[in-house]
C-alpha cells in the first residue's frame, strides 16, 4: 500500500531523524537517490547537459548535490539561482568542486533549451501558491523545451497537502520524493503535474505515525479484500444486492448496474424499478419486482438512483432500510440529508465532481481543483463514506481519517454509464460484507482496472467495461 503524510507530518519526522544522524545525512540520502533516478531517466551520463533551477530551501540542496554527483560522473551541469544569496551553501561549494557551473535567471534561458534534463529545485513542500514571476517563465521555457523534467520531492507550485494547483507550476516528467509520498503526488490536479513518481527510501518509515493521510491500495491490498466463496458459499451467502434504478428515460442505467453487480460477484441481483423487461432481456438470472424496494424481498445491501429521473419514492424506502445503501446519481439530488444522516447503517454515495458540487452549493471548478477537501467536507455534511468520482477517484470515510485514492483509472473510463457499473459493482461487495470504506475503494481499483483492459489504448463504452470487471479481478488474484 502507498501511503503519504501531510507537510507537517513529514517535517515532524525529519527532525526526529536527523537529530539521530549526522549532520547533513538525511541531505546525502536523498541527494544520492536523486541523482541515480536522473542517471537512470539520462541513461548515459557522460557528455550529457543537466540544468539546476536551485530556490532558496532544502530542495535547492538537494538539487545542488545531486548536480555535484551527476558532475563528478561526467556531465555538464549548470546551476541556476533563483536567490544567489539564499542558496544551499553546501550544496553550492560542492558543485563548483564538481567543476558545475553558476548562472543567475536572467541568463539561464539558452542553457535549458540545451539541456537534456532540467532539476526542479525551485521550491519545496511547504511551497503555497503558484510559482514566482522569474520561476514561472523558467518552468514555462522548460515546458517548451525538450528536455527532460525531474522534480525534486514534489513539482515546484503544487500544494504538497491538497493537491491544488493555483498558479503556474513545473510540469515534471518525473518526481523523486522523499521518505514518503506526498498527498500532492496522488491526487489531481497536482498529480497530473508530477509524472511518473519514484520513492527514494531515506530512513523515515521508521518515524511517521501510523495513520497517513491518503493511502493507496495496490493488488495485494485488494486480494485481500475480495469476497471468495468457499465449498459451504450458496448464492444468499455470497451476498444479495438490491438494485433500486432505471426509468423508461434511463432504463440502460439499470441494466448497466445489474451488470456491475453481476460481474462484481453478487450471489444474486434484486432488480426493482420500470426498467424491469430490458433486465430481464440482458440478465435473465436478475430477480424482477415492480412492488417496490421494501416488497422486493431479503437484500444485504441497496444501490440506489442510477437513471431513476424524478421518483425519490425509491431513495427513501431504501434509505429507510436497516442494510447497507449506495446512493449514485438521481439517488444524490433526490436524497434528504437528514436521512441519510439519521441511518444506522453504512451508506456510501458516489457523486462525480459536478454532482458533489450541486451537493456542496459550489461552483464544479471548486470541487475539481480541490478534491480532497470536497471529499472530506461532503462526508462530513453526510456523516457517509463519499466515493468521489473523477481523474482521482477518492474515498472518504466519516469521522474524517485516512482519504483512499484510487490508482487505476484511465481516461476512457469518461463514458456514459461507467458511473452505473460502478455503483453496481461497490453495491455487490457491499452485499458481499465489505465496509463501505473497503467497498468503494475496492470497486473503484477493479473499475479502473476494467477501464484499462477493456480500452487497450481505444474508445470503449460502459458495457465493454462491465464485461472486463472479471479480468481484472483475476489480474489481482492470481498471483
Amino acid at each position: 500500500m502507498r501511503t503519504a503524510y501531510s507537510v507537517e507530518t513529514v517535517r515532524a519526522a525529519e527532525r526526529e531523524l536527523m537529530a539521530r544522524l549526522p549532520q547533513g545525512a538525511l541531505m546525502q540520502r536523498a541527494a544520492a537517490g536523486l541523482a541515480a533516478a536522473c542517471a537512470d531517466l539520462l541513461g548515459r551520463v557522460y557528455g550529457r547537459r543537466v540544468v539546476l533551477l536551485v530556490g532558496s530551501g532544502d530542495n535547492g540542496g538537494d538539487a545542488l548535490y545531486a548536480g555535484a554527483r551527476l558532475a563528478r560522473r561526467g556531465a555538464g551541469v549548470t546551476a541556476v539561482l533563483l536567490a544567489p544569496e539564499r542558496a544551499h551553501a553546501g550544496g553550492l561549494a560542492a558543485l563548483r568542486r564538481a567543476g558545475g557551473r553558476i548562472v543567475n535567471a536572467d541568463n539561464a534561458e539558452a542553457a535549458i533549451r540545451d539541456a537534456d534534463l532540467l532539476l526542479d529545485g525551485i521550491v519545496g513542500i511547504g511551497g503555497k501558491g503558484g510559482l514566482r514571476p522569474d520561476a514561472a517563465r523558467l518552468a514555462a521555457v522548460a515546458d517548451s523545451a525538450r528536455c527532460a523534467v525531474v522534480a525534486v520531492d514534489l513539482p515546484s507550485g503544487v500544494d504538497a497537502d491538497t493537491g491544488e494547483v493555483r498558479g503556474a507550476a513545473v510540469r515534471a516528467d518525473l518526481t523523486v520524493t522523499f521518505g514518503t509520498h506526498k498527498p500532492g503526488l496522488l491526487v489531481d490536479p497536482a498529480r497530473e503535474y508530477a509524472g511518473s513518481v519514484r520513492l527514494v527510501d531515506i530512513g523515515l518509515r521508521a518515524v511517521l505515525p501510523p495513520e497517513p493521510v491518503l493511502e493507496s491500495l495496490q493488488h495485494a491490498d485488494v486480494r485481500r479484500l475480495l469476497p471468495v466463496p468457499s465449498g459451504e458459499s450458496d448464492k444468499y451467502r455470497r451476498g444479495v444486492v438490491g438494485i433500486a434504478a432505471g426509468s423508461a428515460r434511463y432504463p440502460g442505467a439499470a441494466v448497466l448496474a445489474v451488470a456491475g453487480a453481476l460481474r462484481g460477484g453478487a450471489g444474486a441481483v434484486r432488480y426493482v424499478g420500470p426498467a424491469g423487461d430490458a433486465v430481464l432481456a440482458r440478465f435473465p438470472e436478475t430477480l424482477v419486482s415492480d412492488r417496490g424496494p421494501k416488497q422486493a424481498g431479503r437484500v444485504q445491501a441497496w444501490v440506489v438512483g442510477p437513471g431513476a429521473g424524478d421518483d425519490a419514492s425509491a431513495v427513501g424506502e431504501v434509505l429507510a432500510s436497516d442494510v447497507p445503501v449506495l446512493v449514485d446519481a438521481d439517488g444524490l439530488r433526490l436524497a434528504d440529508r437528514a436521512a441519510v444522516r439519521a441511518r444506522t447503517a453504512p451508506t456510501l454515495m458516489t457523486p462525480h465532481a459536478g454532482e458533489a458540487a450541486a451537493l456542496l452549493g459550489v461552483p464544479r471548478e471548486e470541487v475539481e481543483g480541490a478534491r480532497l477537501a470536497a471529499a472530506r467536507e461532503l462526508a462530513a455534511r453526510y456523516d457517509a463514506t463519499v466515493l468521489l468520482k473523477g481523474s482521482t477517484t477518492l474515498v472518504a470515510d466519516t469521522g474524517g481519517g485516512t482519504v483512499r485514492v484510487n490508482p487505476t483509472g484511465t481516461a476512457w473510463l469518461a463514458t456514459a454509464g461507467s458511473g452505473d457499473v460502478l455503483s453496481g459493482l461497490a453495491g455487490s461487495l457491499l452485499a458481499s460484507g465489505l465496509g463501505a470504506l473497503d467497498a468503494g475503494s475496492t470497486a473503484a481499483y477493479l473499475h479502473g482496472l476494467a477501464g484499462r483492459f477493456a480500452a487497450h489504448g481505444a474508445p470503449v463504452g460502459a458495457h465493454d467495461v462491465a464485461e472486463a470487471v472479471p479480468e481484472a479481478w483475476r489480474d489481482v488474484t492470481e498471483v
